[in-house]
């Protein structure tokens, strides 16, 4: 009767030990997402505010420059500038894309103890 009761209770152990493990890992998954979406709001009201007074810095300057030569160099001075903002943007679609395709990292450090616990078992006698 003694080993019968001494086997329920590992059995009962080993559950809850792997449900704590499951827990924690669970814990962790979330804490991951939340600090995602924590960093993408970050990221869109920062890229929001840099594009809204960049943008207006850029029409500032480039009415200052224009009103600059007004008389003499006006159509140059618009065509250099389209320009050069039309080679700009070509440089921050080419950085968007390249941006965009790269892998996320999200879930890495669950992936990870996922995988140190699956070894950490797997090699349990």
């Amino acid at each position: 009767m003694t080993k019968s009761g001494g086997l329920l209770e590992s059995v009962k152990t080993l559950v809850g030990t792997l449900l704590d493990i499951a827990r924690t890992r669970l814990e962790l998954l979330a804490n991951e997402v939340e600090e995602e979406r924590l960093r993408i709001w970050q990221v869109l009201i920062f890229s929001s505010l840099t594009l809204f007074f960049f943008g207006l810095a850029v029409v500032l300057l480039t009415s200052f420059v224009v009103v600059l030569f007004w008389d003499d160099h006006r159509l140059w001075v618009l065509a250099l500038f389209t320009g050069l903002y039309s080679v700009f943007g070509l440089l921050a679609w080419n950085s968007l894309r390249r941006v965009s395709r790269a892998r996320s990292k999200l879930f890495s450090l669950s992936i990870s103890e996922l995988n140190d616990d699956s070894e950490q078992l797997a090699r349990r006698p």
